[in-house]
Parts: structure tokens; sequence; C-alpha cells
């Protein structure tokens, strides 16, 4: 897929609730290019939750068919490509009527998506020296990773069509070992916090 230049900022609803692919204008010319990767005011008035980026994190890829996840974490997830590209695929692994939905898109430079709390994400890099960055809501932890939950790549019932076969990539033993989406755990719920304590609610609880 070639680099698209000077399209406009948009943003596309999918068919997990909540998620949002974004068309990013990038700015050429002989020296490269350059792109306004997240800009919060004009996104959100495409309908990006304000979700208050704390981490930004990179996973550089040094071959074509790295493949990593698919891994759900209690954060929100705005990715972008800084080079190269990549072929995502994302279920829904939220309690409800959306659990084991599945979408896939590939994203270059030009393309960025939002990814709400539980919904599971993985990709493949389509080219050598691909990096694959994304913003998120919470810091990462140790004490977190125990509510993560995960689904195995290659669960037929996912239907996903990667590209370069699983067989031909390099995953990693965790990855592997993930299991079906029948016996993926739904992410928990986000925990409410209740403050104060001099009303009824706050007493009673």
């Amino acid at each position: 897929m070639a680099l698209e230049f000077e399209k406009e900022l948009n943003a596309t609803s999918t068919n997990i609730p909540g998620m949002l692919v974004f068309d990013l204008p990038v700015h050429g010319d002989s020296r490269g290019w350059f792109k306004e990767n997240w800009q919060r005011e004009k996104m959100r008035a495409l309908g990006l939750p304000d979700m208050g980026p704390v981490q930004n994190n990179i996973s550089f890829n040094d071959r074509k068919g790295v493949t990593r996840g698919i891994h759900a974490e209690p954060w929100d997830k705005f990715i972008s490509v800084a080079c190269g590209r990549v072929f995502g695929a994302w279920v829904d692994l939220r309690p409800g009527s959306s659990f084991g939905q599945v979408y896939t898109c590939e994203l270059d430079p030009s393309r960025a998506i939002y990814v709400p709390r539980g919904v599971g994400n993985s990709y493949q890099a389509l080219e050598d020296g691909t990096a694959y960055t994304y913003l998120v809501n919470a810091h990462w932890s140790a004490e977190l990773k125990s509510t993560y939950t995960f689904v195995n790549l290659a669960d037929p019932d996912l239907g996903i069509e990667w590209p370069i076969p699983l067989s031909e990539c390099e995953l990693s033993e965790a990855d592997k070992a993930h299991p079906a989406l029948a016996d993926a755990l739904p992410m928990a719920p986000r925990r409410t916090l209740v403050t104060g304590c001099n009303g009824q609610l706050g007493r009673a609880v």
C-alpha cells in the first residue's frame, strides 16, 4: 500500500463499539514527510474520547513477519506506525454482546487506530524495520499484568486472514500458548471509585 500524502484528517467507525480508524494527513517533499500523529482537539471533534495519554511506547520489529498478540490490557490505546506497515487484528474481549467481534486493517504512517480498554490487540509487520508506536492512558506496572486477557492468534473461530502464514512468522512462545476464544476470560469492567464519606452513599459503602 503506497503512503497517501495530503489526505484530510477523518475518523471511521468499526464493527467493534468505540473503536475508530483515523486517516492522517502526511505532508511530504524531497526530504521525507511530516504528520501530526495525535492532535487532541482535532481528534476529539471527530469522536476520539479525551483519553489523557500518560505513556508512549514503541515496538520495533526487525523483520517482516514478526507477529505479536492478541493481548487486551486495562487501558485505552492510540496506535500508529512511524515507519513500515503492519496488518492489525483486534478482538473485542469485553463482556457483552460484542464479545468476540473481530476487526482487521492495514496501518502505515497515514493511518492510526483508537482501541478502547478491553479490546485485544495484535499485529503482523509487513516490512523489515517497522516501528509500531502507541499512546496509553495508564502507566505500565507488573501488578497490572494479572488483569490482562488474551486470545490465540491462530484460533480458527476468529477467522483472521493473516497476510503471512503464522507458520512462517516470528512469534513468542507466550503468544503461541494463548487460549482459544471459547476459553478466553473477558476483561473485567473498570473499577468505579466512590469518594466522600459524609453522605448516605458514603456511609453505606
